[in-house]
């Protein structure tokens, strides 16, 4: 059951977000990953200390030399760091990707609270990325940010989900995690509807890379032919159960468990 993903991120030299984490969860998956990097960060689980982008052109030459040779079923999008890299994807996807699964990671702030993408960033994903993603997957913050809608609660969820699909994306995912509650929702909005994902809240500073896992969970599913929802439950599912299992490791926000999955042991 492979399905390969090609995975156009940041690096997190800690391992537990980016592409490091991208990697771990395809595989895990039983995936395979392929990756084109757009920035090389400097951080652990206490914040990010710098990021250096990588120019356009190696960029490019990444994708180029990945898709010319391995090949994509899904492609996933994270970190882009700047607008000259976001114009650049988005000629990729429309000259070479039209028929990939597209899953797009609105990456512009880390768990930290530490800034990821460069003035513009925002505006650019809503013009050139979104109308090319099969999934958006913003949390409460980022789809505040993209939409101009206030996310206090689901109604606000579902409303900026409904903008993100308004954009041209084929659904949005609108992730619950920093949002009050016994309970996390992550509303899930398309053209056929709204459906909602709970589970109960953990209480737990492993929180590191979530949303990258996340997504690289669901375009692993797009990749081995998982219809969206689908897809959608069981990276959620996968996340959940990597928070609760996560090893402990760090002084700040925590890498999770990325290889729960492989551990018969896992409950």
């Amino acid at each position: 059951m492979k399905g390969r993903v090609l995975i156009i991120a940041g690096s997190d030299p800690s391992g537990g977000a980016g592409i490091q984490a991208d990697i771990k969860t395809v595989t895990a998956l039983g995936g395979y990953a392929a990756t084109a990097i757009t920035a090389l960060t400097v951080q652990n689980t206490k914040g990010v200390s710098a990021v250096h982008a990588v120019a356009p052109e190696i960029i490019r030459a990444q994708i180029e030399a990945v898709m010319s040779d391995i090949g994509a079923d899904a492609i996933k999008i994270g970190m882009i760091g700047d607008i000259v890299t976001a114009q650049l994807i988005g000629d990729f996807l429309r000259k070479a990707a039209q028929s990939i699964p597209v899953v797009l990671d609105p990456v512009l702030v880390a768990t930290s609270g530490d800034a990821l993408a460069g003035g513009g960033v925002a505006a650019i994903i809503r013009s050139e990325l979104a109308p090319l993603a099969t999934i958006i997957t913003p949390n409460t913050e980022e789809a505040a940010a993209l939409t101009g809608v206030v996310v206090a609660n689901e109604a606000g969820m579902i409303a900026a989900g409904e903008a993100l699909i308004a954009l041209g994306a084929g659904a949005a995912l609108v992730k619950g995690g920093h949002m009050e509650g016994e309970n996390v929702a992550d509303v899930l909005v398309d053209a056929s509807g709204v459906q909602t994902f709970r589970n109960r809240r953990l209480s737990t500073t492993s929180t590191h890379g979530t949303g990258c896992t996340l997504a690289s969970a669901i375009a692993t599913g797009l990749a081995q032919g998982l219809n969206r929802p689908a897809a959608v439950e069981r990276a959620i599912s996968y996340v959940h159960i990597a928070i609760r299992t996560a090893p402990g490791y760090g002084a700040g926000h925590g890498p999770v468990n990325h290889g729960h999955i492989l551990d018969k042991d896992t409950p």
